[in-house]
Formats: C-alpha cells, sequence, structure tokens
C-alpha cells in the first residue's frame, strides 16, 4: 500500500471511529491507529473491506490478547460481495450462470472471516444491518456437509438465520467480515 493510500485509509477508519463511538466505547483511537502502523497486512485487509462498500469500523477490544477487532458496519451487505454463492466448491458445482466469486474465497483473499452466527447477532446489538439484502454466515461442517449454508437479515426488529443451498446466489446477498488486529 502507497503511503497516500495507508493515510487516506487510516483518516476514513478515524472519522467513522469517531462517528460512531457507541460501537467502541472505551476505546481510544489512538491505540487502534498504533496497531494499525504496525501491522501492513491489516491496513490490506481494511482496504479490501473498504474498497468493497464493507464501511469496517471497530467493534470491540480484547484486553487479554490487546486486539482489536475491526467488522463491516455498512448499512447493507457490502455491495462489491454481493452475487457471490457459499464457498468455492459450490462455485464449482454449478454447471449454468456461474458467479464470479464465492464468499468463503472472497473472505480468505481478502484476510479476513466470515461472521459466525453469534458474532452477527452481536452486530446486530450495535445497529440496524442488513434491513434489505443478507449475509451469508460461516456455516457448521455438518450443514455444510449436506450442501447447505447459512445466512442472516433482520425484519421486523428480530435477526433471521435461513439455509439455502450452498450453490445459490442472490443480487441481494453479500457477506460481512471480521478482522482481529
Amino acid at each position: 500500500m502507497k503511503p497516500q493510500e495507508r493515510k487516506q485509509l487510516l483518516q476514513t477508519l478515524k472519522t467513522r471511529f469517531d462517528k460512531n463511538m457507541p460501537r467502541h466505547v472505551g476505546i481510544d483511537w489512538t491505540d487502534v491507529a498504533a496497531k494499525l502502523e504496525a501491522n501492513p497486512a491489516a491496513l490490506e485487509s481494511l482496504q479490501a473491506m473498504e474498497s468493497t462498500g464493507g464501511e469496517p469500523d471497530v467493534i470491540g477490544h480484547d484486553t487479554k490478547s490487546g486486539h482489536f477487532t475491526f467488522c463491516d458496519c455498512a448499512p447493507e451487505s457490502p455491495t462489491g460481495r454481493r452475487s457471490t454463492c457459499y464457498d468455492g466448491e459450490a462455485r464449482a458445482a454449478r454447471k449454468e450462470n456461474k458467479p464470479d466469486h464465492s464468499a468463503v474465497e472472497m473472505a480468505a483473499a481478502m484476510g479476513i472471516d466470515l461472521l459466525t452466527e453469534a458474532q452477527y447477532r452481536a452486530l446486530q446489538k450495535l445497529g440496524d444491518f442488513d434491513l434489505k439484502t443478507s449475509s451469508w454466515i460461516k456455516t457448521p461442517p455438518e450443514v455444510r456437509a449436506l450442501g447447505g449454508a447459512l445466512f442472516c437479515d433482520r425484519r421486523y426488529g428480530q435477526v433471521f438465520v435461513y439455509h439455502n443451498g450452498v450453490q445459490s446466489y442472490y443480487a441481494a446477498r453479500g457477506f460481512r467480515g471480521l478482522l482481529r488486529v
């Protein structure tokens, strides 16, 4: 990442951090910035999250490990990560109309993790997300082995977990990522 890109990303993250203080009560930006400055790989991952429409923000801090947790906080599932099936195996198995990407492959390439159901529910306590879209979540191996995958959204003031075949993809379904720095 070029120095000017790094500077711009850090400014974008700081502006978002300052604008959304209830997401990270008790966390100081200077501590976050110092951690980011020391971790170029994390900055690359955050740039990938930002460039695909994720609007990453700090949502937690583990005082034991010192890690800060960033998550996609865009109101809807990130636009640059929609129309993806669940994983590469599912994408390869499609006979027709294969999507360009899968959620699991994209997350790995970006250096981030798909949210678990618990992480998705915790995110929803910080705001109302996916009111019009849905997001793939990390699917338990036993569900995936049977050809299914899980996704979530928020409707009627509630978080819902659903299932679909792993090969399915929709224009309004993407995925949210999590990054520990």
